[in-house]
């Protein structure tokens, strides 16, 4: 499977942005789908998880991100998606999208993620 994320972009701090994630070469229907995120000089962090199909499409979202993300999928678009609201310049980051058949309990675990998007640049400007 080939994730291509969208292009991220240049916000003000309290605006909008919508990422994709496009999967190709597979249905993504029996993954999960994350979204993560790397500033410059740390570690990539979790942001969010959608689970597969059949989980009744479960969420988890990092405590900095609660209630101004949104993450939602299409499975007949094999795309994933995060709404981000309210953006703030700690958000600041590349975003990466990846998919994952672990267990719903290690969703936020970088290392369990099997394919990774390309990464978008997300700049929220003060």
């Amino acid at each position: 499977v080939q994730l291509q994320a969208s292009r991220g972009g240049l916000v003000q701090a309290g605006g909008s942005l919508r990422l994709s994630c496009a999967a190709s070469g597979r249905t993504v229907r029996d993954f999960h789908m994350g979204w993560f995120r790397q500033a410059p000089g740390k570690e990539r962090e979790f942001v969010a998880g959608i689970s597969r199909s059949g989980s009744g499409f479960g969420t988890r979202y990092a405590d900095s991100v609660k209630g101004r993300f949104s993450i939602s999928r299409d499975n007949a678009k094999n795309t994933a998606y995060l709404q981000m609201n309210s953006l703030k310049p700690e958000d600041t980051a590349v975003y990466y999208c990846g998919v994952t058949q672990i267990l719903w309990a290690y969703v936020e675990e970088t290392h369990r993620y099997t394919k990774w998007g390309q990464g978008t640049l997300v700049t929220v400007s003060s």
